[in-house]
């Protein structure tokens, strides 16, 4: 079975949407589609027919494009079933244990709440893509804006649990800024260092930084180590439990 294609578009400034293509069936999703106008493009350009859009969250920099692209291809909309109310269009409605496919390719449904009540993940096992949507980003994570910092360090774990291979593919570019953060944290972490350096030559030639590792992420990633001594030592926090120091950490991304 053909390896799924994954074409990154970046729009408004800062948003990734995500085209997934089945070479074999012909299938392709768009993952949380911002806009409909470059989707559409890329689209025609490569010659494929939308048959899903896979919502992560129901913010409008992820569903904004739902209702023009189901209008122009007839798709599937997927979301969380709990948050159906406010997924523009949604057909389908998935939730943790579900799963949904493209083509042969299975994707395995992760509640992840936190950033919002309804945030939901897609992890394609085969193809070592996770889609995370603002749940987890490379060396961040979203804010608590619907939920606490009990759900979103337990739903992080969820996705660190997932094998080292992993490819992050997030909706948002907030690497470097991530970076500068997770520094400020722990400065002595050596992996750390080494990919801040190597965000800051990505970003200076105008590429993206995403997807991340997830091996790496949870070498990196301040909010995938909240239960980790190193951190705790370097940020002050030593002794502290994992939810706690989450919250502290979260709380000082967010003033940061």
């Amino acid at each position: 079975m053909p390896a799924l294609v994954i074409e990154q578009i970046a729009v408004l400034g800062d948003n990734f949407i995500y085209l997934v293509h089945d070479p074999q069936s012909g299938e392709t999703a768009a993952v949380d589609p911002a806009v409909a106008a470059p989707v559409l493009d890329i689209l025609k350009q490569r010659g494929w027919t939308l048959s899903q859009i896979l919502n992560t969250h129901h913010h409008g920099d992820h569903t904004g494009g739902n209702l023009e692209l189901k209008a122009a291809s007839g798709c599937l909309i997927v979301g969380a079933g709990i948050d159906a109310s406010r997924i523009p269009g949604i057909d389908v409605r998935v939730g943790e244990g579900d799963s949904v496919a493209i083509g042969q390719h299975q994707a395995q449904v992760f509640d992840v709440p936190g950033h919002t009540s309804g945030h939901i993940a897609y992890w394609f096992e085969r193809d070592q893509a996770l889609f995370s949507g603002d749940a987890l980003f490379s060396m961040g994570c979203g804010r608590l804006f619907e939920g606490s910092a009990d759900q979103m360090w337990t739903s992080l774990k969820k996705l660190r649990a997932l094998p080292d291979e992993t490819m992050v593919y997030c909706a948002h570019e907030y690497t470097s800024a991530n970076a500068d953060f997770a520094l400020s944290v722990e400065p002595a972490n050596a992996d750390l260092q080494t990919r801040a350096a190597e965000v800051l030559a990505l970003r200076e030639q105008g590429k993206s930084t995403v997807p991340s590792n997830l091996g790496q992420e949870k070498r990196v990633n301040p909010f995938l180590r909240a239960d980790n001594d190193d951190l705790l030592q370097a940020a002050g926090l030593a002794g502290k439990d994992a939810i706690t120091a989450f919250a502290e950490i979260r709380r000082r991304k967010d003033t940061f």
